[in-house]
Formats: C-alpha cells, sequence, structure tokens
C-alpha cells in the first residue's frame, strides 16, 4: 500500500467494481451511450449479467431480482430513465433495493450522446409521483466514485429503496492515471432480515425500514404491491394504516439522512473567507483548481463540494447561510441545483455560474469571481 499502484482507468470500471464488492451480484441493462462502458465491464464481472431488450424491460426484471432478494444495478442516460420513470415509481412503492447509475449528457430529448452536461437533476428531483424523496449520490472524481458507490449500495439495502448514482460522460468514459492504493476496501453490505416479533411484510422494523425478506423463502409468507397497502401487504386506499404506510417511505429517508449525507466543505484556516462556491459531480473539479489559483493570487474562497444531493439536508443550508456571497456552478442552463434549493427566485447574494456544451473551466469560474 506504501508503493503507488498507477494504471490507466475509466470511471466505468471503479463503478462496476466498488458496487460489485459493496454487494450487487447481478447487472441488468440495456446499452446506450455515454453508459456503454459499465455495460460492457459489467457483463465481465457481475455473476450475473442479463442484457434487456428496452429500458422498461430493463427496470421490471430488476424488480423481481431485487423481490427475490439480490440487489441489481443498471446504468443508463436521460433517453433510458425516461422510459424507466413509472418502473421506478413501483420499485419505490414495492420498496425493492436498486441502483441506477445515470450518465449524464447533453439535452434536451436524445441531445447530443456524446457531450457531457448535468442536467438531469431536475428530474429526479420530482421523479416519483407525490413528491417523495429518492437518494441521489454524485461523484466528484475517482475517489468519489469508488466510495459513493459503495454508499449508493448501502443505502439502496439499508432503506430497501431505488437509489440513484448521477455522474456525467467525462467521468465515466475518459481515461486517466490513477493510483489504485488510493482506493479504500469495500465489504459487501448485507440485508436486515431481523424480525420482532410477528412478522408482516411492510411492518417498520430498523430505520423505518421492513426487514428484506425475499420472496420465496423458507421461513416466512411475504407479499409485495406497488399499490397503497397497510402493513400486512394488503391494498388499501385511505384507511389509517396504509396512508401511514405510504408516509413512512418519506420519514425513513428524511429522517435518517444524516446516515447517508456525504459533502466536503472546505474553508479557509482562518475562516476569513466572505465567498463560498458551491458545487457538484465533474463541475468540482474545476473549482477546485479555481480556488488554489484564487488562493494563490490572494482572494480567500471556500468551497462546498455536495455529493448527496438529494434529498436536500439543513446542514447545506446552515453552511451557504454563513457566507454574503455565494456562487452555485454546474453545468446545465438554469442552475438546477440552485433551483432545487432556492426555486426560482433566489436571493440576490446567491449567484449562478453554468454552461452548456462543454465544461465549465477554472479560467470561467475565476473571470466570474474577479469580475
Amino acid at each position: 500500500m506504501d508503493t503507488p499502484h498507477k494504471t490507466l482507468i475509466d470511471g466505468s470500471k471503479l463503478t462496476i467494481e466498488a458496487l460489485a464488492r459493496a454487494g450487487s451480484e447481478v447487472f441488468v441493462g440495456y446499452p446506450i451511450t455515454p453508459s456503454n462502458l459499465m455495460y460492457a465491464y459489467a457483463k465481465q464481472r457481475m455473476p450475473v449479467f442479463l442484457a434487456a431488450p428496452d429500458e422498461i424491460t430493463t427496470l421490471q426484471w430488476m424488480a423481481g431480482i431485487s423481490a427475490a432478494g439480490k440487489v441489481p444495478v443498471t446504468s443508463s442516460a436521460f433517453p433510458g430513465i425516461a422510459l424507466m420513470v413509472e418502473s421506478i415509481n413501483m420499485a419505490y412503492a414495492m420498496e425493492l433495493p436498486m441502483v441506477i447509475v445515470i450518465t449524464q449528457r447533453l439535452g434536451p430529448s436524445t441531445g447530443s450522446a456524446t457531450t457531457g452536461a448535468q442536467g438531469d437533476l431536475s428530474l429526479l428531483k420530482g421523479i416519483i409521483s407525490g413528491g417523495y424523496p429518492v437518494p441521489v449520490f454524485s461523484p466528484s472524481d475517482f475517489e468519489d466514485i469508488w466510495n459513493l458507490a459503495a454508499k449508493a449500495m448501502e443505502t439502496a439495502v439499508k432503506y430497501r429503496t431505488p437509489v440513484f448514482f448521477l455522474t456525467s460522460k467525462e467521468m465515466i468514459m475518459t481515461q486517466k492515471a490513477f493510483d489504485l492504493n488510493r482506493l479504500k476496501p469495500i465489504a459487501p453490505y448485507r440485508p436486515d432480515t431481523e424480525v420482532s416479533g410477528e412478522f408482516k411484510p411492510y411492518k417498520p422494523e430498523k430505520h423505518l425500514t421492513p426487514a428484506y425478506i425475499p420472496l420465496g423463502n423458507d421461513k416466512y409468507l411475504t407479499r409485495i404491491t406497488a399499490s397503497t397497502h397497510d402493513q400486512e401487504g394488503n391494498i388499501r386506499k385511505a384507511e389509517p394504516e396504509a396512508l401511514e404506510n405510504s408516509m413512512r417511505l418519506r420519514k425513513k429517508l428524511v429522517n435518517h439522512l444524516d446516515d447517508y449525507l456525504v459533502f466536503d466543505w472546505n474553508r479557509q484556516s482562518d475562516g476569513a473567507s466572505d465567498t463560498l462556491l458551491v458545487t457538484w459531480g465533474i463541475t468540482a473539479e474545476a473549482v477546485r483548481d479555481a480556488v488554489d489559483r484564487l488562493n494563490k493570487q490572494g482572494k480567500r474562497v471556500d468551497t462546498l463540494i455536495v455529493k448527496t444531493l438529494l434529498p436536500v439536508s439543513d446542514k447545506i443550508y446552515e453552511i451557504i447561510d454563513q457566507y454574503p456571497e455565494v456562487y452555485i456552478v454546474e453545468e446545465n442552463l438554469t442552475g438546477q441545483y440552485k433551483e432545487i434549493l432556492f426555486g426560482e427566485k433566489a436571493p440576490s447574494h446567491i449567484r449562478s455560474i453554468n454552461k452548456i456544451g462543454t465544461m465549465i473551466t477554472p479560467d470561467e469560474i475565476i473571470k466570474t469571481l474577479m469580475s
């Protein structure tokens, strides 16, 4: 471990390898640019690889696999996710753990399949009907890919939920020299199958989450449904137990947000900065470079790199509220994370640095801050 072990690698291999080590045994997918490298590597790496005929089938197969006790993974881009939305909602209501990797590309519609972007976050904010939250992780570098992919798998299993891993074309497809010794060991995360008292398929146990008991097990008669249901899994409408069960889907993720909240807040050692750059995903690389240069020029700037994008934690607001000058930097046209945080009318001291078609550069960030 003391000797560098450098190799030429891309984010696709790191993503699939981390998810496999974290406990996934099944990849289901339909190839789409720019996620094709993950599809290809998963075919070699995962114990079970299923080539679906389309994206709708992909999520349906994943739901069945998850119901049988295996946590599946897929990767796609916006057009594929658009086709998966109904089935993602089904899996969410059934409380079926799975990890969905999104490699963002330029939109709208099919846009440019070979041009990166950060344009899918708003979709994920409202992807579950009724406004229910779904965990969204976004890596800012290769080490994040490794660590957050494992965290995504753990969160999916621990809270019995679909989880999104939101990355971009550049991070997934670009090869670079990387020291593999910087990666921490990953142990597989095992589901909680402990039942207290009488078993009911949707009775909340630890973390407000039902025990993950697969269909076809030898001990319990379980039931899975996507319709509004009580703890027994019986379809109900407006009955108190059924509505409380639906509200629990939000509570389990919001009440335990600190358990899977990840961010980097990099402050000046003397606390002298009054400027904060907030960013996420691939754009963090440009932000880090820009801040290094700005600090050397005497302009003190802090950074907040958010890695658990959704649900939004109060801790993010608490950090932002400490600065009189805030810039939210992201590679999309409207400032999607800014809109999620502050709506379409942000306070005057909350500004945007945005771009589409090419990545934001450190020079562009510096020019904006120095103007």
